[in-house]
C-alpha cells in the first residue's frame, strides 16, 4: 500500500466511523484529512482532496472549529485561510466527548428532570412505574455525566491506569 492509498483509506474509515458515532461523514473525513496533514491546508486543498464543494468545506470547517478540533491558521503573505487539526489524540478524545456530552447527555437530563415532575394520581401503578423508570434513568444519566466530567478533566495517565485496573478485575 502506498502512502496516498493509506491516507485515503484512513480518511474513508474515519468518515465511516464518524457517521456511526452520529457525526456528519464529511465532517469526519475533513477532520481525518487535517489530522494527518503535515502542514495546514487551504479550503482549495481540502476541496481537491475530498472532492467536495467550497460550501461543504466551509460549513464543516466551522463546525470543527466550534468543537475545538480545528484551528484557522494565517500564513504570512497569504490572503486565504488555512486550517490545522489538533494532533494530540487524548485532547481530541476529550473535545469530542465534551461536545457529545453537551449535545446529547445534558439535554436528556433536562428532559428527565421535567418528566419527573408530572402531575397525576400518585397512587396509580402507572404513575409509580413511570416516575420510578424516569428516576432510574435520570440517576444513570447523572452518573454517566459525572463520569464523563471526570474523564474530561483527567489526564492521559489517569485513564490508562483506570483501564488497566478494569482489565485486572
Amino acid at each position: 500500500m502506498t502512502l496516498d492509498e493509506a491516507k485515503a483509506k484512513f480518511i474513508q474509515t474515519w468518515g465511516g466511523l464518524g457517521a456511526q458515532w452520529g457525526i456528519n461523514k464529511t465532517m469526519a473525513q475533513l477532520h481525518a484529512l487535517l489530522f494527518i496533514a503535515s502542514e495546514p491546508l487551504s479550503t482549495e486543498d481540502i476541496m481537491d482532496t475530498l472532492q467536495i464543494s467550497r460550501g461543504n468545506v466551509n460549513m464543516n470547517v466551522r463546525e470543527l472549529i466550534d468543537w475545538g478540533l480545528v484551528q484557522r491558521v494565517n500564513k504570512t503573505g497569504e490572503r486565504k485561510d488555512y486550517y490545522n487539526a489538533e494532533k494530540d489524540v487524548w485532547k481530541i478524545a476529550k473535545l469530542i466527548v465534551r461536545e457529545r456530552k453537551k449535545r446529547e447527555l445534558e439535554p436528556i437530563i433536562g428532559v428527565l428532570d421535567d418528566l419527573g415532575k408530572i402531575e397525576g394520581d400518585k397512587e396509580s401503578s402507572d404513575y409509580i412505574a413511570f416516575i420510578d423508570s424516569m428516576s432510574r434513568l435520570k440517576n444513570f444519566s447523572e452518573t454517566l455525566n459525572n463520569s464523563v466530567d471526570k474523564m474530561i478533566k483527567a489526564d492521559e495517565n489517569w485513564l490508562t491506569g483506570f483501564f488497566i485496573s478494569m482489565l485486572k478485575k
